[in-house]
């Protein structure tokens, strides 16, 4: 990676705040919270939609390619993420630990469900992001900038919801099918909602980054 490239400096910095949203969303994922008293959610919900942002803008500027290997190292650390937790669930704790084994277990051993689900839904959704945000591409060209990120969303999101909800909560016996269907459809409204009310930031993301590139391709001429 050369740091006077400007490109790669954005692929870094967006790069990071990806991975960082996915792997705090796995971490925080066991809490359940309701919205609007409607529906209940895990509080890691909220970070989703940032990377489905990130992930359009990293198609606009990077490609396929680009998100496709970002999905895979993101993959990699969510299941690093995974076998951490896993050694720290299996030793014991101090008898003076303020952090009792139970509490722990309590706390990250429903986050390891979470992860399980969330490495499946994240891969499968991720790429399918990528498919339909191109297919729409390739009819718009480099108009509707909001059409293809917002119709590549509602697709995978669809994918990852459902299937990260279905193996975090009702494999573990946490909600009953039927809650699972409710819950499930009610955080796949919730965020779309989220990826309409995120439409100007993709389109402010896109204007700063174009700035940022166009000042160093200036600079070079």
């Amino acid at each position: 990676m050369n740091f006077n490239n400007k490109k790669d400096i954005v692929f870094l910095v967006l790069a990071g705040i990806f991975i960082t949203n996915a792997i705090v969303a796995e971490l925080i994922g066991g809490k359940l919270v309701q919205f609007f008293g409607l529906f209940t959610q895990s509080i890691g919900i909220i970070l989703w939609p940032v990377i489905f942002l990130l992930t359009d803008l990293i198609n606009e500027y990077y490609g396929r390619d680009g998100v496709k290997k970002l999905t895979y190292i993101t993959v990699g650390l969510i299941s690093f993420t995974f076998i951490i937790l896993t050694i720290a669930l299996n030793i014991e704790a101090t008898s003076f630990s303020p952090v009792s084994d139970s509490v722990f277990k309590i706390v990250f051993g429903q986050s390891q469900w979470i992860i399980v689900g969330s490495i499946i839904a994240f891969l499968c959704s991720q790429l399918i992001d990528v498919y339909v945000f191109w297919a729409f591409k390739k009819v718009t060209g480099n108009k509707y900038i909001w059409l293809r990120a917002t119709g590549s969303t509602m697709v995978s999101q669809l994918v990852d919801t459902f299937v990260v909800q279905f193996i975090a909560f009702v494999l573990p016996g946490k909600w009953p099918f039927n809650e699972f269907l409710v819950n499930a459809s009610w955080g796949y409204a919730f965020k779309l909602l989220v990826a309409l009310a995120l439409i100007p930031l993709i389109y402010l993301g896109h204007y700063l980054i174009g700035k940022y590139l166009r000042n160093q391709e200036t600079a070079t001429i």
